[in-house]
């Protein structure tokens, strides 16, 4: 079971006939297994890492830091649930220490998402303040390295 995640984590192209090779199994029932894993909600989604910089789309992402005062009865979900539901989030965290959410978004400008934080994030109840930080460059992002630099001179970094 957690091997055939661990592969699809790792490449989700991986198609049931490589996946029946690898794990020893027939293609039928890897088909079943990921079918079922789909219904279950354990496998929620595919998708392709993009390295948007060496494309021409301009974008600035930010780690938006939230306080909030978590409601009776149900904590930080209700004001999680707010969030979330706004199509520029693309991930939100419930987090320990300083802050409670950790909000990452993307927009076309810094203006977009600091008028997103103004008027969105910080108007709504129970949430205390908010601090927003700008990514400057990303080198990893889901296990994968990115930037210019050639694959040798990582391997020597390491």
């Amino acid at each position: 079971m957690s091997e055939l995640l661990k592969l699809l984590e790792n490449d989700a192209r991986l198609s049931p006939k490589a996946l029946a090779l690898m794990l020893e199994k027939e293609e039928g029932d890897i088909k079943k297994m990921i079918e079922n894993y789909e219904k279950e909600g354990v496998i929620l989604g595919y998708h392709t890492e993009i390295d948007w910089d060496k494309t021409n789309r301009e974008y600035v992402c930010a780690m938006i830091e939230i306080k909030i005062t978590p409601q009776r009865d149900r904590g930080y979900d209700h004001v999680a649930q707010k969030i979330y539901n706004y199509p520029e989030v693309e991930s939100l965290y419930l987090m320990s220490g300083g802050f409670d959410l950790a909000v990452f978004i993307k927009g076309k400008t810094m203006r977009e998402v600091a008028l997103f934080v103004a008027e969105r994030l910080a108007t709504i109840e129970d949430v205390i303040s908010t601090s927003t930080h700008f990514v400057l460059r990303k080198y990893k992002d889901n296990n994968i390295i990115y930037g210019s630099m050639p694959t040798d001179e990582r391997e020597n970094c390491i």
